[in-house]
């Protein structure tokens, strides 16, 4: 009886160091890093994030949609700074989030705060859709990622409209992991496509292959580059946990889901910047 009493709290234990644990070591090894978010007033500026609307992979496959830090990290950073926030998506209405990108282990503080907050939480219920969108009214674009994007966003004509047009009113437009994919049908003033011979970041063919999710039909990295851009991105032993943001002028993007709060700042930090001139 003694042995089993023991043997019972030594489990206990030891589950209960995992439960703890893990999430700290994901982080440690580059899952969500922390990033100190410098204190900025963008009053009166608005930003809108753009997801997906693709719940599954495939018709029919297994669920999925938006990667759910890809949306809270850049939603608090720019709330957090005084901007008004909207949130998008392909079809509006109710954003599909990525299951398990909301639970434990893998969940960051900026989701953990999305579950504690009704408005937000309506927001993504009720998401404008994106032929809706009043793409001159905003200052900042946000293309956020997950798996769904890639179903999506290059194949959708409104949202190369509103990204290309929120440009062209001096917007700075972006966004991380599948999201650049959105970028692909911008256009300049002049018809060209915007992000042609530009630096751009986004998820890489080696983290889509060692997730094991390669029968999408758009992989940002190989899309990306057969536009034309000039693919930035750093690597680590296993991509998941890598991360890197380029900034080139009004364009800023963000490698994956370690990306999305220094994606949001520069953002800001660059509407700053124009702002200045």
């Amino acid at each position: 009886m003694a042995f089993l009493k023991y043997a019972l709290f030594g489990f206990v234990t030891l589950a209960l160091s995992v439960w703890i644990g893990l999430p700290y070591l994901l982080t440690g090894l580059g899952l969500h890093p922390h990033y100190d978010v410098p204190e900025i007033d963008l009053s009166g500026k608005r930003a809108l994030i753009v997801t997906t609307s693709q719940d599954t992979l495939g018709e029919g496959g297994k669920a999925t949609g938006v990667f759910a830090s890809e949306m809270t990290a850049p939603y608090y950073v720019f709330a957090d700074s005084g901007m008004d926030v909207d949130i998008a998506s392909i079809q509006g209405g109710q954003i599909p989030i990525e299951p398990g990108s909301l639970g434990w282990p893998i969940a960051s503080d900026a989701d953990k705060r999305y579950l504690k907050d009704p408005l937000f939480q309506e927001k993504v219920a009720n998401s404008i859709p994106i032929e809706a969108v009043d793409s001159a009214a905003y200052n900042i674009v946000f293309l956020a990622g997950g798996w769904g994007a890639a179903y999506d966003f290059a194949q959708s004509a409104a949202l190369g409209d509103v990204v290309g047009e929120a440009y062209q009113s001096e917007a700075v437009v972006g966004g991380v992991c599948h999201g650049p994919l959105g970028l692909l049908q911008a256009k300049t003033e002049s018809g060209a496509l915007l992000v042609a011979d530009r630096r751009v970041s986004a998820v890489t063919d080696k983290q889509v292959e060692e997730l094991g999710i390669t029968h999408t039909p758009m992989h940002p990295e190989r899309d990306l580059r057969a536009a034309g851009v000039v693919f930035e991105a750093e690597t680590a032993f296993r991509d998941l946990f890598a991360t890197h943001v380029v900034v080139d002028g009004r364009i800023v993007t963000g490698q994956n889901q370690n990306s999305g709060t220094e994606t949001a700042v520069k953002m800001m930090q660059v509407v700053l910047a124009e702002n200045s001139q």
